[in-house]
């Protein structure tokens, strides 16, 4: 049986060669490959009997699940369009998707069903929602409404470009924006690989994989989709927890995860964190931002394994770079790094006109690559802001040398103060370096004079007391005047996303007259 080279064919061909292997295990649930192939086609079959067109986007709002990997599977197979919808946001969030989406079926959990239908009167495309739990007096559970659907089904015919997928960006600078991905991003990285005989990401039917990403985003469902392609057993956790990943890895022997730095960071923290609790690791890879060299330091002692890091965003579709094992040494300028291009994939910085810029120069990065997205979804001009002549705009501000991305901030996130640009993340090491501070980000804000200041979130460790004089005085001597940071707030935590990305936009909105 040929191996599956769209989503379409990864449960058959696994049901065919490994039917009794665990696929998937969520909250005490355990599903084969066997009946994730079977269950899946029952979806499928129900999504058809639902009249929905090939193209119609199904929307799966809830928490991690065995069912959201089988509705994963049954839209591919009913050549819908899947659209996981973050169960975290507000329902205002929840409805711009939704609607945006075009959305005509919506799978919802039953603490989110009443959301759904209160936002319905606004959603003209929207024809059913199917509660993901048992049935209740409002209607059919997920069981019940595909009951009686045949195990048997056909696959759609269907090509690489055909979508899978659409993941709405996560609104750090503004509205989120539908990204359509389809199969053959989530195959070009295990094919490239191949070709090249590069074993960054070897999954073997033998690994257990943590989906420590959530599967809702492109990163989780990216990682959760190698997994299930390579036959491997899939642990989700209903959300992250740190105290149950943990336990997780120690209990079922896990092997490999895709988390955050911050996920890592949290994890160790735990009372039942060990070096023998995370003794099974042979690897982790980690994304979102570099690794500190103290965090690095916990990892050498704690993870017997090996790390690598991976550098992409949602419309790049799969890894665009890696910091391979090797390189992860204390001391090393390459830990700043972003890593290395994967195989076939392309990285230059440019200037504001598009021109490639030579090693060191600061620009917009740009990418190249068989996994890049098809589009924003109903949103050309969008679309031809950032995807030229199969080239991506990353929306990162950083530079090349010696074949190596270091990024230095997301374009939007730039601050403009006087005509100087000031990237966030500069200002952020140098406070993050002060002994009371536990976490800290900056935005730009209007500025009478020069147009924009420095604003700073601050996040003081438990035990220690520090004032913006403090800061204002460890600050000055390692930045620039029109870097220093003139306002400063003292909170109790900053707003992320589930990539661990701080939400820059919801700290603007925060922001209050009175300054500390």
């Amino acid at each position: 049986m040929q191996r599956p080279d769209l989503i379409t064919e990864i449960t058959g061909y696994q049901a065919a060669t490994r039917p009794d292997q665990v696929a998937i295990t969520c909250a005490g649930t355990d599903v084969t490959y066997r009946d994730l192939h079977l269950g899946s086609n029952r979806t499928a079959n129900a999504l058809r009997a639902a009249n929905l067109a090939p193209g119609a986007r199904v929307a799966y709002l809830g928490k991690e699940s065995v069912h959201y990997y089988d509705i994963a599977f049954g839209t591919a197979k009913s050549e819908a369009v899947l659209v996981p919808v973050n169960w975290r946001l507000t329902p205002a969030e929840v409805e711009h998707i939704l609607r945006d989406a075009q959305v005509e079926l919506v799978f919802a959990e039953r603490e989110l069903v009443d959301t759904v239908e209160r936002l319905r009167a606004g959603l003209p495309k929207l024809a059913t929602i199917v509660e993901l739990d048992t049935a209740t007096e409002r209607g059919a559970g997920f069981e019940l409404w595909r009951g009686g659907q045949s195990t048997v089904c056909a696959l759609p015919d269907i090509t690489p470009d055909t979508p899978f997928a659409q993941v709405y960006t996560s609104g750090t600078t503004g509205l989120p924006k539908g990204v359509v991905l389809p199969h053959r991003s989530f195959f070009t990285l295990r094919d490239v690989l191949e070709t090249h005989a590069v074993d960054w990401f070897d999954l073997r039917p033998d690994d257990v994989s943590l989906i420590g990403l959530p599967g809702l985003n492109t990163a989780g469902l990216s990682w959760s989709m190698q997994g299930f392609t390579a036959g491997v057993t899939n642990v989700a956790m209903r959300m992250f927890v740190s105290q149950e990943a943990v336990d997780l890895v120690h209990r079922l022997g896990v092997t490999t995860t895709f988390v955050a730095p911050t996920m890592l960071a949290m994890m160790f923290a735990e009372p039942n964190a060990s070096r023998a609790a995370f003794g099974s690791l042979r690897r982790v890879v980690y994304g979102g931002s570099p690794i500190s060299e103290t965090l690095l330091l916990q990892c050498l002692d704690m993870i017997p394994g090996e790390l690598l890091q991976a550098y992409s965003s949602t419309e790049a579709g799969n890894v665009v770079t890696v910091l391979p094992a090797v390189d992860h040494v204390v001391g090393s300028r390459l830990l700043a790094s972003a890593g290395k291009p994967s195989p076939d994939v392309e990285v230059r910085v440019v200037d504001a006109d598009g021109n490639p810029l030579p090693d060191g120069e600061q620009g917009q990065v740009c990418v190249r690559s068989p996994a890049l997205m098809l589009g924003y979804f109903n949103q050309p001009e969008a679309t031809a802001k950032v995807l030229r002549d199969g080239w991506l705009r990353m929306g990162d501000v950083g530079y090349l040398d010696r074949g190596y991305l270091y990024l230095l901030d997301r374009v939007d996130d730039t601050i403009i103060v006087a005509g100087q640009n000031v990237y966030p993340v500069e200002v952020e090491n140098v406070l993050a370096a002060h002994p009371a501070v536990a976490d800290v980000a900056v935005v730009g804000v209007p500025h009478p004079r020069w147009g924009e200041s420095v604003q700073a979130f601050v996040v003081v460790r438990p035990g220690e007391r520090v004032t913006a004089r403090d800061l204002l005085l460890f600050v000055r001597g390692s930045l620039a005047d029109f870097k220093v940071p003139t306002g400063y707030e003292f909170v109790d935590s900053l707003p992320r996303n589930p990539m661990g990305k701080v939400l820059r936009r919801s700290l603007r909105t925060a922001l209050t007259p009175e300054r500390s």
